[in-house]
């Protein structure tokens, strides 16, 4: 066991004034009794605290409340310099980030082909002719390879919802992305029957509660593992630095519009442990499950709407196109999105991460399976003839050979665990989802919330916020969507939510999804 701090040990970092003694000494025995730091980890964090307090009073961490008392005196003029032993408890400085590619994209006019390239539509009887323009479009780019519209698409900027583009290798389209980037769902499988909801409601319900944050402006305090937040790709660029600390604040918190982090039961259908491919590797039956559904917050949110515009300064193209704008991957503008972009996707996962290891806490479980797909993004990948292309799945789930991926319904119905078929007229991809039939504005014009809890009581669902454009009646049958691509993916499980946590009523924010 370490031995507690005491003030002398402290002094070392610095001056100290008199009064910040104890809270110094209060702090730094906290973190080496209570979030089991070395006393030199310690050490090392209260340093870089003096080193720039501003930072750390403007973030939530462990010694925020300590650094607005630093920056405090700052502002006072009473500065707290590090001393030279203070100053080798600091990390090593870390290597510049360099990109791989050198000089900046032209800026260039492009014209549209002549007619677009052939691509496929499921389920075209339930799309909607703007969503079918707008792919169209997408295919007459003259970077396009490939094409793919998924039953659930409706119109959305640039690439539909629901849209899937495969362009050559050194393209990639933020808006074509999403501005959600990586929107994605995780499902954990808990060892636990469906009978628990019925016996713990409250339970389940405070821990949605007091576990989860919603918001444009939703920020979290206690992190569960704040590793991402480490990655080397934090460093890359000016755009990415500067978000970094709004990114560390909204770690583990889920945006408005959509997201959602739901109770419910998963009835796996079959034992599928000896058919080939990928299983879940749980016996039939039914399981207690928590899902969620959100991205990379007002970090992806910031890298989408800066490259975007990016894009379409350096890429101009004629009207109905102009959101298509790409950017060169061997500029260092397409490696400055391209290496944000995969950065929006490794916290996305890291904050459905924090979601799920909260609630599993509060269960006293660790999930037996935990599923995950990202649904707003672009990868890197081959056409059947071994041509290499940027695939972008806007709105669209991978669904690859033997991929598992997450298709959910609505707050009233259910979603489904799928594993991928690999077709290739589909670009190896899926829905994400059910599809909206109406817009916000058409939903809150038409839908009341009388109707809204009919449904709800009807389905036996507790909501917990929401708001009526996203009452289930505004979003496409997912049972016949499911049904429209059936050549896509094979379902070997289906959720049912039973207790739903969304946004609360806000009509002044805006939407994240």
């Amino acid at each position: 066991m370490e031995v507690p701090f005491l003030i002398d040990d402290i002094l070392t970092l610095g001056p100290i004034p008199e009064p910040l003694h104890n809270a110094f000494l209060r702090v730094a025995n906290g973190l080496v009794q209570r979030a089991d730091y070395s006393k030199e980890r310690a050490m090392g964090l209260l340093a870089q605290m003096l080193q720039n307090p501003k930072k750390f009073a403007y973030s939530r961490n462990k010694v925020t409340n300590l650094a607005r008392s630093v920056y405090d005196l700052a502002k006072q003029g009473v500065l707290i310099p590090l001393s030279e032993v203070g100053a080798t408890y600091l990390p090593p400085e870390p290597e510049p980030y360099v990109l791989a590619a050198t000089g900046n994209q032209t800026e260039r006019t492009f014209d549209l082909r002549t007619g677009p390239l052939p691509y496929a539509v499921f389920g075209r009887e339930h799309i909607e002719e703007g969503a079918l323009k707008q792919m169209e479009t997408a295919a007459s780019l003259p970077i396009s390879v490939a094409g793919a519209l998924m039953p659930d698409a409706h119109q959305g900027y640039g690439l539909p919802i629901g849209g899937v583009l495969a362009t050559t290798a050194n393209t990639v389209i933020p808006f074509a992305v999403g501005v959600d980037i990586a929107c994605r769902m995780c499902l954990s499988v808990f060892d636990l029957p469906p009978t628990f909801l019925k016996r713990e409601p409250h339970l389940l319900k405070r821990s949605l509660v007091e576990q989860t944050k919603f918001g444009i402006g939703g920020e979290t305090r206690e992190k569960y593992d704040e590793s991402v937040m480490d990655l080397p790709e934090w460093r890359a660029t000016k755009v990415i630095r500067d978000l970094k600390d709004k990114a560390y604040r909204q770690l583990g918190s889920s945006g408005t519009g959509n997201h959602f982090v739901e109770w419910g039961i998963v009835e796996v259908y079959s034992d599928d442990a000896a058919a080939e491919g990928a299983h879940l590797n749980l016996p039939p039956g039914e399981y207690l499950a928590l899902l969620s559904h959100s991205g990379s917050r007002g970090f992806g949110g910031a890298v989408a709407n800066y490259y975007s515009k990016l894009a379409m300064q350096k890429t101009r193209l004629p009207k109905q196109a102009a959101h298509l704008a790409w950017l060169d991957l061997n500029t260092e503008e397409g490696q400055e999105y391209w290496i944000a972009m995969n950065l929006a996707g490794d916290y996305a996962s890291a904050n459905h991460h924090e979601i799920h290891n909260k609630l599993a806490k509060v269960l006293g479980e660790k999930p037996l399976v935990r599923i995950e797909n990202h649904h707003n993004f672009a990868w890197k990948e081959q056409m059947p003839d071994g041509q290499e292309v940027i695939v972008h799945r806007k709105g669209a789930t991978p669904a690859g050979p033997d991929v598992l991926g997450i298709i959910p319904g609505s707050m009233t119905k259910p979603g489904f665990v799928v594993r991928g078929r690999g077709f290739a007229d589909a670009l190896n991809s899926a829905s994400h989802g059910a599809g909206r039939v109406m817009s916000r504005t058409q939903a809150f014009n038409s839908i009341t919330r009388s109707q809204l809890n009919k449904a709800l009581r009807d389905a036996d669902i507790e909501l917990i916020g929401g708001d009526l454009d996203e009452a289930p009646m505004v979003y496409k049958d997912i049972e016949t969507v499911i049904g429209a691509q059936h050549d896509l993916v094979s379902v070997l499980a289906k959720f049912t939510p039973k207790i739903v946590r969304m946004a609360d009523a806000n009509r002044k924010e805006g939407r994240e999804d």
